[in-house]
């Protein structure tokens, strides 16, 4: 279905914690190639993380804020005879993931006027406690695939 790259494979666990995800995260967070100032921001998020929230690790956070933002169901267009319609369709496994660690980042970078590791730990929080932008757009695309819940014998 989607194209295969090579970057699973290449994909090395990162140096703090060794997990594969964050490593993910951190690639997906950098721009211009600047790894090292990518890395800067995600631990320092997960610093400001480890002080504000005390009962788990700072990367469980993580890991449970990335659960928490993954869409199990999204729609996709689908034309049947001169119409489209806005089919819903259960979402892979690595889509999920990439989707989550997309719309993250994307709301982190919406929010203007804090350093970008404060930003990235508040989104984090709040997609943990179930809260934020990145866990509204996944509920919004829940309530697009329930809303056309009647188009799903058109799934393909």
């Amino acid at each position: 279905m989607g194209r295969i790259t090579a970057s699973q494979k290449q994909l090395k666990p990162d140096p703090v914690h060794g997990s594969l995800i964050a490593s993910k995260f951190i690639n997906c967070l950098m721009y211009d190639g600047k790894k090292t100032a990518a890395q800067n921001v995600f631990y320092g998020a997960l610093d400001i993380i480890a002080e504000k929230i005390t009962d788990r690790t700072s990367i469980e956070v993580f890991h449970t804020a990335l659960d928490n933002v993954k869409p199990n169901i999204e729609v996709r267009s689908k034309r049947v005879g001169g119409a489209s319609y806005q089919v819903p369709m259960p979402v892979q496994k690595n889509r999920q993931q990439s989707l989550s660690i997309r719309w993250i980042l994307s709301a982190v970078r919406e929010k203007k006027g804090l350093p970008s590791a404060e930003k990235l730990a508040n989104e984090l929080i709040n997609a943990y406690n179930r809260e934020g932008s990145a866990y509204t757009k996944r509920e919004n695309v829940h309530r697009m695939a329930e809303a056309n819940k009647a188009f799903a014998h058109f799934a393909w």
